[in-house]
């Protein structure tokens, strides 16, 4: 028996072949896999590696119970990255996503059975590879002489690509039909406006007579052929580059082209068009000739802008109505804040102005009793609480004028004359750091108001700007005529017309937004304690607004701050214009006045002073003990009464006193008192009305003057 022929070294093994795999297949470690050494591989293996290493073809060996991977160099390019990190692995490590598969195809060949796959799907994980892939895999057993298998030998053929063309010319034949389908139902519908074929390579365009028209071209033109450029012209600027760029991608992928764009036509206008067409490419893909047919959308595109435009016009129409009801909602909120503050300060104006009535009219008659000259120093006490309890009045004056419940003596005012009398006063005022510039309208329309409180109010403005350039500055008061139309009226719930503007400016430190919002709150003040009541501007505020007119404030910090009054404008003659002269307060001479008072101690210094000044004096605390006195004592000169008496109010006692005595003059006396904040509206004629506290002097002449002694 002749001996086993003794295997050749493993460098002589695979002697003659090269390549990235053969050098792998020698370096490799296969000792330390279940194939063990080179030298104890079967011949089988031997010359199914050779075999393979020589083949063009991507062919791999899974060898052994574990299916380990020896394959080629165009196995390696099919696997992508994954090479070289899977050779010499068992199938199902290298290949995870597929094991299942590889087990199978492993049973097979270890069972000596052949087997083929043709287009089957993959899912591979090959980075830098299409992960679907498609191929036609042919299987072969490993078998020795003795026809026992040590594996599994494939010839892979990947028809990825072939799979892929046939889907994209799938799809491209579907779009065709649907394209067909389209020009088909547009030539049904008698919406076709031509049809074009483009010669590629030549770049000459023929089209029908309608395309020559679309495209405001000659039928002749069109017929023998334009350059692309030529038919290009006609489309819209705007939409060209697109239309360029399209058909540049169509020519360069081949298949079906649509696009939409405006074409110039005959009247200068321009024609919303469809087109649709399709590149044909030469089998070495060199695009041949892109026929195509014309359809008119004008209308549609049409109804479509004016749709958007309408759904445009309409979220801005929603935007507004929003913004207008925030801003109501929020003005809605400030009015309520503001009215509910109005209310309360106004309350306590009323009961404030009731106590200092009794001690001003009390300190009054201590005044005229005890002459100064007697107790020099008491005088000097007297004389300061005095002082103090006008400095009270003075502030529920304000209180009442930023609650708009103050009363106001309504007539016809000249504000530029109103600034002119206070011009010295306000140089005073400022000081000699700030200049002071007016500029005063010379057609300047009167308007109607309470001139008193216009000028304090001027006066409180001017304060405050003082006050913010303790370096000096500029204040500047403007005067002019304006009108507010109807959107700014209702912004700022005014009635829309005539105002006249009077404007206070300055270039102090201005304020922050954060100051803005609480400016004309009672209270509020951004000066050091004691040094603000925080009452300046809300009282102009309310005053203002009182009048039917509004404020408007701008303020910038660092750039100082403008305070514009707008008055409504009033239709008057200059006679209308108020022309009154201080007079002196004397005494009376026994003339009757019915005093009715609800506070027994404000009842009480009427009383006594008005009798020291020579009057006959009658004293109720409330309208029907007055009326039971009417009834006994007529006929009265002059009735004295508080406007807010429990049950029946002052002015419904005097319409009932009158009824009993016509013609019966009538002073009120008010503190404050919901409805008499506008005298003429609240007063009839042989009416007066005096705000509390006042003075007796201000009694007695206010007396004097409605008496006519």
């Amino acid at each position: 028996m002749s001996a086993t022929p003794a295997m050749p070294p493993e460098s002589c093994l695979f002697a003659g072949q090269s390549g990235e795999t053969v050098d792998l297949i020698r370096r490799f470690d296969w000792a330390a896999t279940a194939l063990g050494p080179l030298a104890q591989w079967p011949d089988v293996l031997i010359s199914s590696t050779r075999l393979m290493l020589s083949s063009p073809t991507p062919i791999v060996l899974l060898c052994g119970s574990r299916g380990v991977l020896i394959y080629n160099d165009a196995y390696a390019a099919f696997a992508g990255q994954r090479h070289p990190q899977i050779f010499g692995l068992p199938a199902e490590e290298a290949w995870p996503e597929i094991a299942e598969w590889n087990r199978h195809v492993l049973a097979m060949g270890l069972s000596g059975r052949s087997m083929c796959q043709e287009n089957l799907h993959l899912q591979l994980h090959r980075p830098g590879l299409q992960e679907d892939a498609w191929m036609n895999l042919y299987y072969n057993p490993l078998l020795d002489s003795a026809g026992h298998s040590h594996g599994m030998m494939c010839i892979v053929v990947e028809t990825t690509n072939q799979i892929v063309a046939i889907e994209q010319r799938t799809q491209a034949e579907a779009e065709l039909r649907s394209a067909n389908e389209r020009i088909e139902l547009a030539l049904n519908a008698g919406a076709v406006l031509g049809t074009w074929v483009w010669d590629i390579p030549n770049d000459r365009v023929t089209g029908d007579e309608r395309f020559a028209r679309a495209f405001c071209a000659e039928p002749q033109e069109a017929a023998s052929g334009m350059a692309l450029d030529r038919v290009t012209t006609a489309i819209h600027p705007q939409d060209r580059p697109l239309v360029r760029a399209m058909i540049e991608r169509t020519i360069a992928d081949g298949g079906s082209y649509r696009a939409e764009y405006r074409v110039l036509q005959a009247d200068g206008g321009y024609r919303w068009i469809e087109a649709n067409g399709r590149c044909e490419l030469a089998p070495d893909g060199t695009p041949l000739r892109f026929p195509g047919v014309l359809i008119d959308i004008d209308e549609r595109k049409r109804t479509e802008l004016a749709l958007r435009q309408l759904t445009q016009t309409l979220e801005e129409r929603v935007s507004e109505a929003i913004r207008q009801r925030t801003q109501a909602e929020e003005q809605l909120r400030q009015a309520q804040k503001m009215e509910a503050i109005g209310q309360l300060t106004g309350g306590i104006a009323h009961d404030f102005n009731n106590l200092l009535a009794g001690i001003l009219g009390s300190l009054e008659l201590i005044q005229r009793k005890l002459p100064a000259s007697e107790n020099p120093q008491l005088g000097r006490f007297i004389d300061a609480a005095i002082a103090s309890a006008n400095r009270g009045a003075s502030l529920t004056h304000r209180l009442l004028a930023f609650a708009r419940r103050q009363s106001l003596d309504m007539r016809a005012v000249e504000v530029n004359g109103l600034v002119r009398a206070i011009e010295e006063l306000l140089v005073r005022t400022l000081g000699e750091q700030i200049r002071l510039d007016i500029h005063l309208a010379d057609d300047l329309w009167p308007t109607r108001s309470d001139g008193h409180q216009l000028e304090n109010a001027l006066i409180n403005l001017a304060i405050n700007a003082r006050d913010a350039m303790p370096n000096g500055g500029t204040l500047r008061i403007e005067t002019r005529n304006t009108q507010l139309d109807e959107a700014g009226a209702q912004h700022y719930q005014v009635p829309a017309g005539d105002y006249l503007l009077l404007s206070v400016s300055d270039t102090g430190c201005g304020m922050s937004e954060a100051i803005i919002r609480h400016v004309f709150e009672p209270f509020f003040t951004t000066k050091p304690i004691g040094q603000g009541t925080g009452l300046g501007l809300p009282m102009v505020y309310g005053f203002v607004k009182q009048t039917g007119g509004y404020l408007h404030l701008e303020s910038q910090v660092g750039r100082g701050t403008t305070l514009n009054l707008y008055l409504p404008r009033l239709i008057a003659a200059p006679a209308d214009l108020p022309h009154s002269a201080p007079r002196d307060a004397p005494r009376g001479t026994g003339e009757r006045i019915l005093v009715v008072e609800d506070d027994r101690v404000v009842r009480m210094l009427i009383v006594e002073v008005l009798e020291e000044l020579g009057y006959q004096l009658l004293q109720a605390s409330d309208a029907q003990s007055a009326l039971g006195l009417l009834e006994q004592h007529a006929p009265l000169d002059l009735l004295l009464t508080d406007v807010g008496l429990p049950g029946m109010n002052g002015r419904q006692l005097a319409d009932a006193a009158r009824q009993r005595q016509p013609g019966l003059k009538v002073l009120f006396a008010t503190g404050y008192a919901e409805g008499a904040e506008m005298r003429d509206g609240y007063l009839g004629e042989g009416m007066e009305m005096i705000a509390k506290p006042f003075s007796f002097e201000g009694l007695a002449g206010m007396l004097k003057a409605m008496l006519g002694s």
